[in-house]
């Protein structure tokens, strides 16, 4: 029986024209959105599922814009999508794309934390939660679901660790995404429209989506990201080949990402560089700047959450030698808070910038427009950590030149695809204060270039980063999979991959 105050099995939230999100009433079978249902009856499928599986570890999030405007545009291309999503996140603030969103959202029903816990209790504990779903995908497809096991149980004990005492202990994530994936499995089987599943960042949320395509006999694919494809840790051995070789295709967010995942992959043509985008339409420059009182200081604007590798620290050295120079300025970091955070404050304090330096907290995209507006110029020195844990292309970037914001940044990653130094923007070498005050200082002080900057980064990213043509990539791939000749060939790919 479940437990008395566990999250109900399929818990849904439905997004619609409304400023606000409501949640919808759970039924005993899990409830439906009354809002994009697709053309399948929970009675049985349809005909030619048409749908696109969306699995996500959390949605909606301030974090991952890039996300949910993917999914608006796709919706505006004529997609159709159902959305889930591991966690419910339920942050103070949501993005107002969110509301224009017309997917059923099924949030999957909440486990317990593995930290500290052995196996055997956790099963006890989750089990009561999971095993319906289970139940329903292994009596409708019991060789399917006994594979996805043996996988699951397989990698458990392939990349198991030892505990404190020496003893081998199984990696007990992967038996929770199994449960998680026949959460997954057992809805799009009752559901009848979906063709297809996709999952985003290619560690957890892919493996899940792995094991739901085993499940339910369906093609996958998922996005690779930043952080997820460069460490280690997060696919073990060779877990992320394992997961490729299934998958139809593997999309990621820059020709960077997409040349170390090609290295990887067994089958190179079906790694897709593309862009997540933005509407250039609504990021464009306003028509009239804030009006702004006599010697007011210019403004550095950066925004990102606070963790180290946005570079805000090397960001607070650099205003200290602004400063110190004399340089009119006053800087805004905008962003969820982050374990970076105490350092930064200390670092304004050390060097008491109190007055000229100021920290907030995460704001929606609409706000961060205001803000862009009164910018002289947006600034990420982004860096790339030990761990490996980089930005592929922060999307921040691309809405500050579509604003007609210069930008300063540095030459990682996928940065250097979308800005040619002193033509899009200034890029300057991570960890180099001195080099990053320099060129702050260009921008502040030189008007010609401030204008020669706003005008070519914006260009730059209507020419690259229009979600209109980015997107139209994407839907052309999920198309492509929702054929009904390609089923088998998709079965047969997600089975040879274990």
């Amino acid at each position: 029986m479940p437990t008395p105050n566990r999250a109900p099995s399929l818990d849904r939230l439905a997004t619609g024209p409304a400023a606000s999100l409501k949640q919808a009433v759970d039924s005993p079978e899990g409830g439906r959105s009354p809002r994009g249902q697709g053309s399948a009856t929970a009675a049985g499928p349809s005909a030619s599922p048409r749908s696109v599986a969306y699995v996500m570890n959390g949605y909606p999030r301030l974090s991952e814009t890039f996300i949910t405007h993917e999914i608006h545009q796709l919706e505006r291309l004529g997609m159709d999508l159902r959305l889930y999503s591991v966690k419910r996140e339920n942050e103070p603030k949501v993005h107002p794309v969110v509301a224009a969103i017309r997917a059923p959202l099924t949030y999957l029903p909440k486990a317990t934390s593995l930290s500290g816990a052995a196996l055997p209790g956790w099963l006890a504990d989750n089990l009561p939660t999971f095993w319906r779903a289970h139940a329903r995908v292994a009596l409708r497809h019991p060789l399917r679901w006994m594979g996805a096991l043996g996988t699951a149980l397989g990698l458990a004990w392939r990349h198991r660790g030892r505990d404190d005492h020496g003893r081998s202990r199984l990696r007990k994530v992967f038996i929770k995404e199994f449960l998680q994936a026949g959460e997954i499995a057992a809805d799009v089987m009752r559901q009848g429209d979906v063709g297809h599943l996709h999952g985003h960042f290619c560690h957890g949320v892919a493996t899940i989506t792995w094991l739901a395509a085993r499940m339910t006999g369906l093609s996958y694919s998922f996005t690779a990201h930043a952080k997820d494809i460069y460490q280690p840790e997060l696919n073990p051995g060779d877990l992320l080949e394992r997961k490729m070789h299934g998958a139809r295709f593997v999309a990621t967010c820059t020709c960077a990402n997409a040349t170390v995942l090609r290295a990887r992959h067994p089958r190179p043509c079906e790694v897709h560089a593309i862009y997540h985008g933005l509407d250039t339409d609504w990021f464009a420059p306003p028509t009239q700047r804030p009006t702004v009182a006599p010697g007011t200081p210019p403004l550095i604007l950066a925004v990102g959450r606070f963790v180290e590798k946005k570079g805000f620290d090397q960001l607070i050295e650099a205003c200290a030698l602004l400063r110190r120079d004399g340089v009119p300025f006053r800087c805004m970091i905008i962003g969820e808070s982050g374990p970076a955070l105490n350092d930064i404050r200390q670092r304004i304090e050390r060097h008491g910038m109190d007055e000229q330096v100021q920290l907030k907290g995460a704001v929606t995209q609409d706000e961060l427009r205001g803000y862009y507006a009164q910018a002289r110029l947006f600034a990420l020195p982004c860096q790339v950590m030990d761990d490996g844990d980089r930005d592929g292309f922060p999307n921040v970037l691309a809405e500050s030149m579509a604003m007609g914001v210069p930008v300063v940044t540095t030459n990682i990653s996928g940065i250097p695809e979308m800005i040619d130094s002193g033509v899009h923007g200034l890029l300057v070498e991570p960890r180099s204060p001195a080099a990053l005050a320099e060129a702050l200082r260009s921008v502040l002080v030189d008007d010609e270039m401030y204008a020669r900057l706003a005008r070519e980064g914006r260009q730059r990213i209507c020419d690259r980063f229009d979600s209109r043509r980015t997107t139209q990539e994407l839907r052309d791939l999920f198309l492509a999979q929702l054929q009904p000749s390609r089923d088998t060939r998709a079965l047969a790919r997600a089975e040879a991959s274990t």
